[in-house]
């Protein structure tokens, strides 16, 4: 005997790339099961709406290539109050389901938390390109979001280089600069901005006069949105060394595109696992994955808890900039 009867699945909050392939795979997951798989459209507004629909092993065919999510999102500010979640937990209830899988970030893993509360058995899936949630080394979405900066900074290198101008990109990561990490990392930035670390924008401007004068004629900065804007910190940097800098803000285009393989993989076996401890009686759980092992934490520590920088990577990345 199963713990659950039914499931249903939504998406929430910021897309990610690998959302749809997260959602098939819970669909697929429960439908193997034995298990009724239910579609919530337009996250927690949707749930308070009661657009929710059952799903089939077709539903979700030729998705998993996808960007975006096929459920669409929603923020919704009635699901905030507790009427709103009553209200939410009466649909999932008239329809008999008793399990539910969300797939977002930081406010949607809260609103999973909301619902477990009433008596809803809850799984997080941590849906969101930033990687700012904690309990998991890798969020759905990171990777490719990291992929199309990178593959950006190589265009831009390319007519820097022509013209001998340097250049300040400008990447998601209001709290967590994952992303600028790992992309300035990878493609060999002379600077990374992050909220994590102390800022010290003179060190950055003798740095890149020191490269000037070493002939190299052109630098890439990488700044996270959480540690400045990146036309301030070109304003900046020219005021400090005479360096203009091209300012290019790749903003809601790092949310796009068609997931990198590692992306759907990880979706893939984060949301088979989310159905299984569902089946398993499981339930108030976020799932991650920590050195390549699947995990599942409570939602209130993944919550409270805040994701750690990896310092040494940022280190190595400054080291090998020089």
């Amino acid at each position: 005997m199963v713990a659950v009867q039914s499931i249903a699945v939504l998406t929430s909050g910021g897309d990610s790339q690998g959302m749809n392939a997260a959602v098939r795979a819970v669909v697929r997951s429960a439908l193997a099961h034995g298990v009724r798989v239910y579609a919530v459209q337009r996250g927690y507004h949707g749930l308070i709406q009661g657009d929710i629909r059952e799903m089939d092993a077709r539903s979700v065919g030729d998705i998993i290539q996808r960007g975006g999510t096929i459920l669409q999102t929603a923020r919704s500010k009635e699901f905030m109050t507790r009427e709103g979640q009553e209200v939410a937990a009466a649909h999932l209830r008239a329809l008999g389901i008793d399990g539910v899988i969300v797939i977002g970030g930081d406010g949607s893993y809260q609103g999973a938390q909301k619902l477990h509360d009433l008596g809803i058995r809850t799984m997080g899936l941590p849906g969101t390109i930033d990687n700012d949630i904690a309990y998991t080394d890798y969020t759905i979405g990171f990777d490719t979001a990291v992929g199309i900066v990178v593959d950006a900074i190589n265009k831009l290198r390319d007519t820097m280089t022509s013209h001998e101008r340097s250049s300040v990109v400008e990447v998601m990561g209001r709290h967590c600069g994952d992303i600028a990490l790992y992309a300035g990392l990878a493609s060999g930035a002379e600077a990374i901005l992050v909220p994590e670390m102390a800022i010290d924008i003179k060190a950055i401007a003798q740095r890149m006069q020191m490269h000037a004068c070493r002939g190299k004629r052109h630098s890439i900065v990488i700044v996270a949105e959480g540690a400045g804007r990146g036309a301030d910190v070109a304003a900046q940097l020219y005021a400090l060394s005479d360096i203009e800098c091209r300012v290019t803000v790749l903003g809601h285009i790092q949310r796009g595109g068609t997931p990198t393989p590692n992306d759907r993989i990880l979706a893939s076996r984060l949301g088979d696992f989310a159905v299984r401890r569902l089946i398993a009686g499981d339930g108030g759980k976020a799932c991650g994955v920590i050195q390549g092992q699947l995990v599942a934490t409570d939602i209130a520590a993944v919550v409270a808890a805040r994701k750690r920088f990896d310092t040494d990577l940022y280190e190595l990345a400054m080291r090998l900039s020089q």
